[in-house]
C-alpha cells in the first residue's frame, strides 16, 4: 500500500526532476536559454511537481490555456532539499506562511485518467526570495517533454492507456530527509 504522503519523482544521486507547464513563449525562451528568463516572472511564485501525472492533470495534458509547453526542470537535489527545508504548509499559520520563502502542499495523486486516488503529491511553490536562486543556480537540465505529453494523451484518448503510460517518466519513492519533517504533517 502507498503511504499516504510519499513524494514520488525521478530523481538520481545529485538530480531530481520537476514538471512545470508554461505558454510557448516562456517554454521556448527558457529552452534557448537553458534557464528561466524573460517572459518568465520573477516576481512571483513558481510552482514546481514532481509528479508527472499532478502536472497532466493541472495542465490537461498540455491543453490548458497558459499551459500548453511541459517541461521537465532537473534541479540539484541540494536545492531540493533547500527548498523543502525553508517550507511552511500552506494549510499552516497565515502570518508564518506570508512570510515563508517555499510554500508546500499536498494535493490527491492521479491516475494516468486524472481520476484522484487516496495518496497525496507534493507541489512546492518557490517564493521571489528564491527564485532566483532556483532559476540561475539549482537548474540542471531543461526538457521539453510537449510532444511526448501530446503523443501520451492522444494514445489516452484512444483507449490506449497502457501504451501512453510507457512514454510517462519513471518516478519512484523520494527518500524522506529531516527537510522534510515539517513539510509532511497531514494538511
Amino acid at each position: 500500500m502507498t503511504p499516504p504522503y510519499q513524494i514520488r519523482a525521478d530523481y538520481d544521486a545529485r538530480t531530481i526532476v520537476v514538471y512545470q507547464a508554461y505558454p510557448s513563449a516562456i517554454a521556448d525562451a527558457a529552452l534557448r536559454a537553458g534557464r528561466f528568463v524573460a517572459p518568465f516572472s520573477f516576481q512571483r511564485m513558481t510552482w514546481i511537481k514532481p509528479s508527472f501525472r499532478w502536472l497532466m492533470h493541472r495542465s490537461n495534458w498540455a491543453r490548458k490555456p497558459g499551459q500548453e509547453r511541459v517541461l521537465a526542470v532537473r534541479i540539484t537535489r541540494e536545492g531540493w532539499e533547500e527548498a523543502l527545508s525553508r517550507a511552511v504548509l500552506t494549510t499552516g499559520d497565515p502570518a508564518e506562511l506570508a512570510r515563508a520563502a517555499v510554500h508546500v502542499q499536498w494535493d490527491p495523486e492521479r491516475s494516468p485518467r486524472g481520476a484522484a486516488l487516496n495518496h497525496y503529491s507534493i507541489q512546492v511553490g518557490i517564493g521571489r526570495q528564491l527564485i532566483r536562486t532556483f532559476t540561475d543556480e539549482w537548474i540542471v537540465d531543461l526538457t521539453d517533454l510537449t510532444p511526448q505529453v501530446r503523443k501520451a494523451a492522444a494514445l489516452m484518448r484512444t483507449g490506449h492507456a497502457a501504451k501512453a503510460q510507457r512514454l510517462f517518466p519513471a518516478e519512484r519513492a523520494y527518500p524522506m530527509s529531516r527537510a522534510l519533517e515539517g513539510v509532511t504533517v497531514r494538511p
